[in-house]
């Protein structure tokens, strides 16, 4: 079974540095291009390695960690948790908005909601729904926020991966072998030569 495993990984690995060593990556984070191109690498190597972008594992981590939820306000709870752990924030205030939405129909309802309660729920679904269209948010724009997300994690990715390639061209230039070198531009690495 280890050895599965093993393999599994080791065939991720080659599956990602196989793509790496054809796709040429600018470490520009401040040229959309340039992040558009390094999230499309990103996006290929997940799909060939068969593994989850940013909002699939968001989607597996609240399927997983909120099917034993019985109540509306601990699943709520528990959807703030993933957020907070994950490192999003909530700009618009959806969150408080949901906490609302909740104490609203458990107003009506006059006890706490229960998942189970199909009548209960619509009604939180559709406060929900109110919700969203105050804020902007329609449903056919998902697709939009997760390619949002994906371009924003992939800006960061660049930012870091340049920050690392300046501070190793630094410490190149410490050494005396390399004192009287001039120091490239990181937007004209090339990752491939490094692979």
């Amino acid at each position: 079974m280890l050895k599965g495993v093993f393999t599994e990984i080791k065939n991720k690995f080659q599956a990602a540095v196989d793509i790496l060593r054809k796709e040429k990556i600018t470490l520009d984070p401040e040229d959309p291009a340039a992040v558009k191109q390094y999230a499309n690498v990103m996006k290929t190597i997940r799909q060939k390695a068969d593994m989850f972008s940013e909002s699939q594992r968001i989607k597996y981590d609240i399927e997983n960690e909120t099917k034993e939820i019985p109540d509306a306000r601990a699943y709520l709870l528990k959807l703030k948790d993933i957020r907070t752990r994950r490192g999003l924030t909530d700009e618009l205030g959806a969150e408080a908005m949901m906490f609302e939405a909740l104490e609203k129909v458990e107003k009506d309802i006059k006890k706490p909601l229960l998942r189970s309660d199909k009548k209960g729920m619509d009604l939180l679904v559709a406060e929900f729904e109110k919700g969203n269209k105050k804020l902007g948010i329609r449903k056919e724009d998902l697709p939009k926020y997760e390619e949002n997300l994906e371009l924003s994690i992939a800006k960061a990715q660049l930012d870091e991966l340049k920050s690392d390639a300046l501070e190793a061209m630094e410490s190149q230039k410490k050494k005396e072998e390399f004192k009287d070198e001039e120091m490239p531009d990181v937007k004209s690495l090339d990752i491939r030569n490094f692979m």
